[in-house]
């Protein structure tokens, strides 16, 4: 699996793809069948530096931008492997670097580097509000030097398994603020200290192994020194997060895209039926020939994205955009796949319906298709809003 021309990162690439090699199939399928969290594979990514490309080389980071993180999170999926399990750790600091106090940073973000700590979950959706953050309900109220927390998230990924979360909460009440995303701040909870005192930690099964939680926070304790940034202004940090989280869940797609795309054009050109390969059908070679054209188009458009988020410039109509177009070309070129392989394609030993159920999700998260469109008609379009 060579590295096509016009990829950026070729060593970076070629690196990832010589780890992951560690971790084939077999490995994921047993961890799949039971729920089990890859710390296996975390620990290798981690200790390789490939979890810390974002964070500067004064905090012992790589510093290398989201552009080499999409690259690192692509061939973790063309490799058959899966970046749910630590994507959060690149994102997920996005609040602490632009926003946190020089001393949060010193603090933290080494350790977080290093391994040392780990920063995977991020504290955002509630029940009741789902993709419309501002109507998230969790409120700290401050007591001296204390924030006391009480409300609910769900769909927390990784809960159990970070060290520390990024949480948004409200610190004014929705009716009282000036308008509806003010009024909501930023914390950085220790997770180590939190459980028992005030956290708990409900797990949720779900279609795919992505090691899904629901928070529960009664009178939950955090120091006001935990303030990312100031007070009232969470919303806008949280922007940051959520574009780079768009932008390499993204990579994740075009890398999955690849992966199906690979494994449906080998087995068109190798399997036999009616004494010819059934890749030299137009009926099945076609749709895989639509796959890459459709992956190789997202592709530029989530290398756009990326290019502008580095260069520091307001990408959040181009992070959607390349959310939405690379999760359509890898969930369409994950159908193709099952249909080239037929019978086989539902086979464990394949890995591709493990693959194909893992990027059904990102039609849904961590924006559904239709907010996305619906940010493109209202604040491209200019058309009026339509919730």
């Amino acid at each position: 699996m060579g590295v096509a021309a016009g990829e950026s990162f070729p060593e970076i690439r070629e690196a990832v793809r010589r780890l992951c090699a560690q971790f084939p199939g077999a490995y994921w399928r047993a961890l799949d069948r039971d729920r089990i969290y890859p710390t296996e594979f975390v620990t290798a990514l981690t200790e390789a530096g490939f979890l810390s490309v974002l964070i500067p080389e004064e905090y012992d980071g790589s510093g290398l931008g989201l552009a080499a993180a999409t690259a690192v999170l692509e061939e973790i999926h063309r490799s058959g492997c899966n970046g749910g399990a630590c994507h959060a750790q690149m994102y997920t600091m996005g609040a602490l670097l632009r926003h946190g106090s020089e001393v949060q940073k010193q603090a933290y973000l080494p350790k977080v580097a290093s391994g040392e700590l780990r920063l995977q979950a991020f504290g955002v959706t509630e029940p009741t509000a789902g993709t419309d953050t501002t109507r998230i309900s969790t409120f700290a109220r401050r007591e001296g030097d204390t924030y006391i927390v009480n409300g609910q998230k769900l769909w927390i990924s990784r809960a159990e398994h970070s060290d520390l979360m990024i949480l948004l909460c409200r610190t004014t009440a929705r009716e009282d603020a000036a308008k509806p995303t003010a009024g909501m701040s930023v914390l950085l909870v220790d997770m180590r200290e939190a459980v028992g005192n005030g956290l708990t930690i409900k797990p949720v099964r779900t279609m795919l192994n992505h090691a899904t939680t629901e928070l529960f926070f009664d009178n939950m304790e955090v120091p006001v020194a935990n303030l990312i940034g100031e007070e009232g202004k969470g919303f806008g940090y949280i922007l940051d997060g959520m574009n780079a989280e768009r932008i390499l869940i993204a990579a994740e797609c075009i890398g999955d895209a690849k992966f199906f795309i690979d494994r449906a054009s080998a087995y068109a050109t190798q399997r036999e039926v009616f004494g010819r390969p059934i890749g030299q059908n137009q009926g099945v070679q076609f749709p895989i020939a639509r796959a890459h054209v459709q992956m190789t188009a997202a592709s530029l458009m989530v290398d756009k994205a990326a290019a502008m988020f580095d260069a520091d410039e307001p990408c959040g109509t181009e992070a959607n955009m390349a959310k939405m177009v690379a999760s359509e070309a890898s969930w369409f070129a994950a159908d193709t796949c099952l249909q080239t392989h037929g019978g086989f394609g539902f086979a464990e030993e394949y890995d591709i319906e493990r693959k194909f159920r893992e990027t059904r999700l990102y039609q849904v998260a961590p924006i559904s298709t239709n907010l996305i469109l619906s940010h493109v008609g209202t604040h491209v379009l200019g058309m009026p809003k339509s919730f």
